[in-house]
C-alpha cells in the first residue's frame, strides 16, 4: 500500500511538473503561430502596397515614355523635313550652277562657231587666191621652161666655144677648177688654223707659265741628281786578293749571298758591282765596304754581314717610304706601297734618282692643282705613285707604267689614280685634269737642265733617229737635231711645200716622233721654208 501510495504520489508530482511545461509549450507554440499569422498578414499588406506603388510608377513611366516617343517622333519628322528642304535647296542651287555653266559653254561654243565660220570664209578666200597664183605659176613655169631651153642652148654653144678656145674638155676644166678651189680652201683653212692655234698658244703659254713658275718657285725639293754607286773603292790592290779569297771562295760567297756579280779587273783600287736589282747592289756595296773596313773576310763573316745589312736596309727602305709620304703630305697608303716607294731610293732613270723625282713630281702637281683650284691631295698622290712600277720592273715583265698600274689596283688605289699612272707618258687618255698635271710635272722634273743624262752611244742614236724621222717625209730637204735633241729643224723644198703644207708637215713629224721615239721632256719641231731668188749682174 505504501508502495502504491508512493507511486501515486510520484505520479501526482510528475503531473504537477509536466502539465505546466506542456501548457507552457503549447502556449508558446500558439503564440508563435499567432505571431507568424499576424506577420504574414502585415507582410502581405506591405507587398500589396508596394505592388500598387510599382504599378503606379510603371504607369507613370509608360505615360512619360509615350510622351517622349511622341516628342521624338515630332522632332524626327521636323528634322527630316528640314533635311529634305535643305537638300532640295542644294539641288536647286546645283542645278542653277549647272544651267549657268551650260549657258556659258553654249555661249563659248557659239563664239567658236562664229570664229570658225570667219576662218572658213578666210580660207575660202585664200584658196581662191592660191588657185589664181597656181594659174600664174603655171604660166611662169612655162615661160621658165622656155627660158631654160634657150639658156641651155646658149650654154652648150658657150661651152663648145670655151672648149674650142681653151682646148680643154668640160671634165678637164672642172677638175682643174676643183683642184684650185680645194688648194685655196686648204690654204685659207691652214691660215685660219694657224692663227687660232697661235692665239690659243699665246693665251695658254701665258697661263701655263704663270702656274708653272709659281709651282717651281714654291717647290722645295732637292734638285741634285743622285745615282746608285756601283763601284767600291779599295784602300790598296792587295785587298783584291783578300776579297777573292783562297780558290775564289770569298768572292763566290759574296756573289751567292747578294746575287750581285763582282768584277775585279786591272782597274787600280776599284771593285765593280754588276746587277739589275738596285737594292741587292746596295746590299753588296755596303757589305763589301764593311768587310773591307773590318778586315775579316771569310764566308761565315760574309753571310753574317749580308744578313745584318739586309735587315738594316729593309728598315731604311720602310723609313724612306714613310719619309716620302710625310714630305709630300699624304696619308693612308698601303704598307706594301710604302715599302715599294722606299725601294725607289736605289733606282735611277737616265741618271736621275726616281725617289727624289717622284717626290718632286708630287709637289709640283700639288702646287699646280692648288693654283687651278683642283684636288691637291689627289694630284700629290698620283704624282708620288706615277713611277712606282720602276721599283720592281726588273722582277716583273712589262713596262713600268703597266706594272705600276697593276700594283695600284692590287693595293686598292682609286681608279682615277690608276688612270693617272697609266696616262703619265700618254699611253692612255687622261680622265682627269689632275692626271694631266702629273704629266706636266713629270715633264718638268725630267726635262730641267741637269736632271737626266744619257750614255754617249744612246744619245747619238737618239739624235740620228730623230733626224731620220724628220727627213723621211716628202718635200724635206734637210733635217738637223739641235739643242741636245730638244729641237729638230726641218728645211723643206719651197717648190714642193707651201706655207700651208708646212704647218701640217710639222704636226705630222711631231706625231711620228711621239709614236716612235723615247726621249726625256719634249722636242720642238721647227719647219723652215725659204725661197731665194738669185741673179747676177754682169
Amino acid at each position: 500500500m505504501q508502495h502504491l501510495s508512493s507511486l501515486l504520489l510520484a505520479a501526482d508530482t510528475w503531473m504537477v511538473i509536466v502539465f505546466p511545461v506542456v501548457a507552457l509549450l503549447l502556449g508558446a507554440g500558439v503564440g508563435v503561430a499567432v505571431t507568424w499569422v499576424l506577420r504574414n498578414k502585415s507582410a502581405k499588406k506591405k507587398s500589396e502596397k508596394k505592388l500598387d506603388d510599382t504599378s503606379k510608377r510603371v504607369e507613370e513611366m509608360l505615360k512619360n515614355a509615350e510622351a517622349e516617343s511622341k516628342q521624338l517622333k515630332k522632332e524626327a519628322i521636323l528634322e527630316a523635313k528640314e533635311q529634305e528642304i535643305r537638300r532640295r535647296n542644294e539641288f536647286e542651287q546645283e542645278m542653277k550652277e549647272k544651267r549657268a555653266e551650260q549657258q556659258r559653254i553654249e555661249q563659248r561654243l557659239n563664239r567658236q562657231e562664229d570664229v570658225l565660220e570667219r576662218k572658213e570664209e578666210e580660207l575660202n578666200k585664200k584658196n581662191e587666191a592660191l588657185d589664181r597664183q597656181k594659174e600664174n605659176l603655171s604660166k611662169k613655169e612655162e615661160e621658165v621652161e622656155k627660158t631654160k631651153e634657150q639658156v641651155s642652148r646658149q650654154h652648150e654653144l658657150m661651152v663648145q666655144e670655151l672648149e674650142r678656145v681653151a682646148q680643154l674638155t668640160k671634165e678637164e676644166a672642172k677638175r682643174i677648177l676643183t683642184e684650185e678651189i680645194l688648194d685655196e680652201t686648204r690654204r685659207d683653212a691652214a691660215i685660219q688654223v694657224r692663227n687660232l692655234e697661235q692665239q690659243a698658244k699665246d693665251e695658254a703659254d701665258l697661263n701655263a707659265k704663270n702656274i708653272i713658275s709659281l709651282a717651281i718657285q714654291r717647290c722645295a725639293s732637292d734638285h741634285a741628281s743622285e745615282t746608285t754607286v756601283s763601284v767600291v773603292p779599295l784602300p790598296n790592290d792587295d785587298m783584291k786578293a783578300r776579297i777573292i779569297g783562297r780558290e775564289g771562295r770569298n768572292i763566290r760567297a759574296i756573289e751567292n749571298a747578294t746575287g750581285i756579280e763582282l768584277i775585279i779587273d786591272d782597274t787600280p783600287e776599284v771593285v765593280i758591282l754588276s746587277g739589275f736589282d738596285p737594292v741587292r747592289r746596295e746590299i753588296a756595296r755596303i757589305t763589301l765596304e764593311r768587310l773591307i773596313s773590318d778586315g775579316r773576310i771569310h764566308p761565315a763573316r760574309i753571310e753574317e754581314t749580308v744578313d745584318k745589312v739586309t735587315k738594316e736596309l729593309e728598315q731604311q727602305i720602310k723609313a724612306a717610304g714613310e719619309n716620302a709620304m710625310f714630305e709630300v703630305g699624304i696619308f693612308g697608303l698601303h704598307p706594301e706601297i710604302i715599302k715599294i716607294l722606299g725601294r725607289l731610293k736605289y733606282r735611277t732613270s737616265y741618271g736621275q734618282n726616281v725617289y727624289r723625282h717622284s717626290i718632286e713630281v708630287a709637289q709640283l702637281a700639288g702646287l699646280m692643282a692648288q693654283e687651278l683650284g683642283l684636288d691637291v691631295n689627289f694630284a700629290k698622290r698620283a704624282g708620288l705613285l706615277h713611277d712606282i712600277g720602276k721599283a720592281v720592273d726588273h722582277e716583273q715583265e712589262g713596262t713600268h707604267i703597266q706594272i705600276g698600274a697593276d700594283l695600284a689596283k692590287k693595293f686598292k688605289e682609286n681608279a682615277m689614280i690608276v688612270n693617272a699612272i697609266m696616262a703619265h707618258h700618254g699611253d692612255v687618255e687622261p680622265k682627269t685634269i689632275e692626271a694631266v698635271l702629273v704629266q706636266a710635272a713629270d715633264a718638268i722634273s725630267g726635262a730641267r737642265p741637269g736632271a737626266r743624262r744619257e750614255t754617249g752611244s744612246n744619245y747619238v742614236k737618239r739624235l740620228e733617229k730623230l733626224e731620220a724621222i724628220a727627213a723621211g717625209f716628202a718635200g724635206v730637204d734637210k733635217s738637223y737635231a739641235i739643242q741636245a735633241g730638244r729641237e729638230v729643224r726641218v728645211i723643206v723644198k719651197p717648190d714642193q711645200v707651201d706655207d700651208a703644207q708646212a704647218l701640217f708637215l710639222a704636226k705630222d713629224i711631231a706625231k711620228k716622233i711621239e709614236s716612235e721615239l723615247e726621249y726625256p721632256g719634249q722636242i720642238k719641231v721647227n719647219v723652215i721654208r725659204e725661197f731665194r731668188s738669185v741673179e747676177f749682174a754682169k
